[in-house]
C-alpha cells in the first residue's frame, strides 16, 4: 500500500527583525583605594560598576553606566547626558575602547560603544541603580554582568583593552 502524500507545513515567514539599538557605556576608572599592593607595585585600577534594580528587565545584572543614543546625538553627547542623569556628574569623555554587538535570545540586537572617562566633576550619586561599587578590574568576571558585556569583561580582566 502506498503511503499517502503528506502535506508540507506552510512556510513561516521569519519575524521582522528588531532594529539595532545603539548605546554607549562608560568605563570610569580610578586607582585602587588600598594604596600599594602587597608586592609593592602600583595599586590595581578599579572601575565603577552598577547593578540594575529588581524591577527592571534583566534584574540585578551588573553593567556599566550609560544608555541609549537618542536621535541627533553623537555617542559622546549621549554618554555625557546619560552620566548626568544616572550619576549626577559632568563627564569629559575619553577614548573609545571598543564596540560590541550582541544579539539577545529575544531577537533584539544591541551595539554598545565603550568609552573611558577622562575626568568628571560632581559627586557620584546613585540615581537609578540598585547599587554601585568600585571593582578591581581583575575581579569583574566574578559579577553577573549583562550578556552583551561579557566579551568586554573578559578582555578587561585579561588586560587587553586598558
Amino acid at each position: 500500500m502506498k503511503e499517502p502524500i503528506r502535506k508540507l507545513e506552510p512556510r513561516r515567514t521569519p519575524a521582522t527583525p528588531k532594529p539595532l539599538r545603539r548605546v554607549v557605556a562608560a568605563l570610569i576608572l580610578r586607582d585602587g583605594k588600598s594604596g600599594e599592593s602587597s608586592t609593592g607595585a602600583a595599586p590595581e585600577r578599579e572601575v565603577l560598576i552598577c547593578q540594575r534594580r529588581p524591577d527592571q528587565p534583566m534584574r540585578l545584572k551588573w553593567e556599566f553606566p550609560g544608555g541609549k543614543i537618542e536621535p541627533g546625538e553623537s555617542p559622546e553627547q549621549a554618554l555625557i547626558r546619560e552620566l548626568n542623569e544616572e550619576l549626577g556628574i559632568d563627564a569629559i569623555i575619553g577614548r573609545s575602547v571598543t564596540t560590541v554587538r550582541h544579539a539577545y535570545r529575544n531577537g533584539s540586537l544591541i551595539e554598545i560603544e565603550f568609552f573611558t572617562i577622562a575626568s568628571f566633576t560632581g559627586e557620584l550619586e546613585n540615581r537609578i541603580f540598585h547599587q554601585m561599587l568600585w571593582s578591581p578590574i581583575a575581579a569583574l568576571p566574578t559579577y553577573d554582568f549583562l550578556a552583551a558585556d561579557l566579551t568586554l569583561i573578559r578582555d578587561l580582566a585579561e588586560g587587553k583593552l586598558l
